[in-house]
């Protein structure tokens, strides 16, 4: 269906914000905690945009993008794709059933399943239809669930299968808000009241006309709420950040163009979803900017981060590509096991292309040797390489959502890919500072957007501060949690992060640690975990997780967990050892291949070998008190489904802590 003929059959009302509407605004507050509550924007000469609503964004692409492919997943092993046109006239489609299940303003649609054609049209539905798309892991338990719908209002709650069913059917009527609940990718167990499949569902709403839901569509206004992100809750209970239209469209905007994502009308760009759209990081890449420059979306498989990410890489051969640090390092530590069982000359080839390389990416040196050098290894060597991993046409590789290590950088750089970091978190609606190929610094998350301004409060002497916000990307306020809002902004309105950086005389930012990670030891020294953490892992190969423990202690001591095989089918640690770890057990002249028999028997080889790595880090040290004392390799490696990892990979020292305290107490017992 082309556009136009979209266009004649819908009665669109073109709605237009004058200057006076925004002057009215200007008594507003900042932050609300309220789910219909409006705010003041933060527009000033840097950043004019006239603020437009989602559907506004949507309607400007749709002229330009109609006919392009927007969304495109795999049936039976082909790929069904469907245009930007297709896309709109579903969206208006699932709008109007919403409105039909009694989908009230501001109250929640929940989306609880793996990225889909379907996550994306119920989710731009619920805009349209004035209500607000609220992602839930697939990862929540049935009671972390229920604390989101409860907390959300949620009216209709799409799941993909039985599995996300079963959570629902238990919580079902503690629900008073719920009204029904759509399945999108398993057939129906059995029929019930008010469950519906998405065929059913998207025809539901045919007698709501186009006029009752433009009325709907130009009631909304770019101040107000459309989307909740709840944090993974790793400090107390899960918090629900409201984003405003103006926060979506204005962000898929402008830090998509800071990170050169090009318009389709210069390049369509195809990326690969997977990672959580419940995460900001992934549903402003994926979702929103997806529509805003007329990208195309390739949905990979559910067991993504199980392994088969990478052949839907190969297949998509995507232009742009996203992971948190945990998808870079299981790439690297998959590279390095394929690289440990090749025969003597390829390794040798490798190690000498990446070697060219990297130096050749550090230094910028310009001399021709140099560059023929790097030139041939690449065409001989690393170009196959990235092939392989689905890179071979991608410009721009970005990493967000935790803080990348250096060895994973280098290693890149050796393949000849430059990592750019992007900083921000679920309330600047995801990205404020971007690196891209014309902002770049090593070990920096870039510069902040255009348009958006960082400061550092409470700096020390060697220029760490707290990082505040302060920009059209700063969200709206928590949910129901008026004090949590309050405590989140100073007087002024800026946004103060909890994390602590420092600026170059460039203006580049440098994300230097976690105010509520900072250890502060029984003597009052403040200690930055993630360096020590870091530092460890590079040293010693065998180690997967590190993580420093000595808050309020007289010394610090260490947790550590050794690099297993995951298990296929549900992503766990398994028992047996890495190729990368099993390497470093036959150099140190250990027999081991499990991670069970190195512990049980405290073997020596290898536990002298952890020694003298901790001995190694301790030697570089900041001082005396850096160092670490005492030391345990914990039986299993930290994990989502154990709890020590959130959603996004981020490591919950709080639940670690609780969860191995009697090994912590060992260290500091008299």
């Amino acid at each position: 269906m082309s556009s136009s003929s979209i266009n004649s059959r819908i009665h669109f009302h073109s709605q237009i914000h004058s200057g006076s509407h925004w002057k009215a605004c200007k008594g507003k507050s900042l932050w609300t905690s309220f789910a219909d509550g409006r705010v003041r924007l933060r527009i000033d000469n840097s950043c004019p945009q006239t603020p437009i609503t989602v559907h506004q964004m949507f309607k400007e692409s749709l002229e330009k993008y109609g006919s392009l492919n927007a969304l495109a997943s795999k049936k039976n092993g082909k790929w069904e794709k469907i245009t930007f046109s297709e896309y709109y006239c579903l969206s208006r489609k699932a709008a109007k059933s919403f409105l039909k299940l009694g989908l009230e303003r501001f109250h929640s649609v929940g989306i609880l399943g793996f990225n889909s054609p379907e996550w994306f049209i119920s989710a731009v539905g619920t805009v349209f239809a004035g209500g607000i798309v609220t992602g839930i892991y697939t990862t929540n338990s049935p009671e972390a669930c229920h604390y989101i719908a409860h907390d959300s209002k949620t009216n209709i709650m799409v799941v993909e299968n039985q599995k996300q069913l079963d959570k629902i059917m238990q919580i079902w009527n503690r629900l008073p808000h719920l009204k029904a609940v759509v399945l999108y990718k398993d057939s129906m167990p059995e029929r019930r009241p008010n469950l519906y499949t998405m065929e059913e569902f998207l025809e539901l709403g045919d007698d709501i006309t186009d006029a009752a839901l433009d009325d709907v569509i130009n009631s909304q206004k770019p101040n107000q709420c459309c989307v909740l992100i709840y944090t993974s809750g790793t400090t107390g209970k899960p918090k629900g950040a409201m984003l405003s239209h103006d926060n979506i469209t204005w962000t898929s905007a402008h830090c998509s163009r800071a990170g050169d994502m090009q318009p389709a009308e210069i390049q369509q760009e195809s990326i690969v979803s997977y990672l959580p759209l419940s995460h900001i990081a992934a549903q402003i890449y994926d979702l929103w900017t997806g529509i805003k420059w007329g990208e195309q979306v390739y949905f990979a498989e559910p067991d993504a981060l199980k392994g088969s990410l990478i052949n839907t890489l190969k297949e998509v051969q995507p232009t742009s590509h996203m992971g948190v640090p945990r998808v870079w390092e299981k790439i690297m530590e998959k590279l390095k096991d394929a690289s440990a069982q090749s025969g003597f000359m390829k390794k040798k080839m490798l190690s000498w292309a990446m070697s060219v390389s990297l130096e050749r990416n550090l230094n910028c040196s310009s001399s021709d040797l140099k560059l023929f050098w790097t030139r041939l290894a690449d065409y001989l060597v690393l170009a196959k390489i990235r092939n392989a991993l689905g890179f071979s046409c991608c410009q721009k590789h970005f990493c967000g959502a935790a803080p990348l290590n250096t060895e994973t950088l280098n290693f890149f750089l050796g393949l000849n890919i430059t990592l750019y970091e992007a900083y921000g978190m679920s309330e600047t609606t995801g990205p404020h500072c971007l690196s891209g190929p014309y902002i770049y610094r090593q070990h920096s998350c870039g510069k902040p957007v255009p348009g958006c301004k960082v400061k550092l409060v409470n700096e020390d002497t060697e220029g760490n501060g707290e990082i505040c916000f302060w920009g059209r990307t700063v969200f709206m306020g928590y949910l129901n949690m008026k004090d949590k809002t309050k405590e989140a902004f100073d007087e002024d309105g800026w946004l103060h992060s909890g994390d602590l950086g420092k600026l170059d005389k460039d203006g580049f930012l440098y994300v230097t640690g976690r105010i509520k990670d900072l250890i502060i030891t029984a003597g009052g020294e403040n200690v930055p975990p993630i360096p020590i953490e870091d530092a460890v892992k590079k040293e010693l190969p065998i180690v997967s997780n590190a993580m420093v423990i000595g808050d309020k202690k007289k010394f610090l001591s260490m947790l550590l967990t050794l690099k297993s095989v995951l298990d296929p089918d549900t992503s766990d640690p398994t028992d047996i050892l890495t190729e990368q770890a099993r390497d470093f057990c036959q150099r140190t002249g250990s027999k081991a291949t499990t991670v069970s028999e190195i512990v049980a028997t405290r073997d020596r080889a290898i536990y002298q070998a952890i020694q003298e790595g901790i001995d190694k880090v301790n030697m570089n040290a900041t001082n005396r008190v850096h160092c670490i004392q005492k030391w345990i390799v914990l039986p299993r490696d930290f994990s989502i489904s154990g709890g020590e990892l959130g959603p996004t990979m981020k490591l919950k020292r709080l639940t670690v802590l609780e969860k191995y305290r009697a090994e912590v107490d060992s260290f500091y017992e008299e």
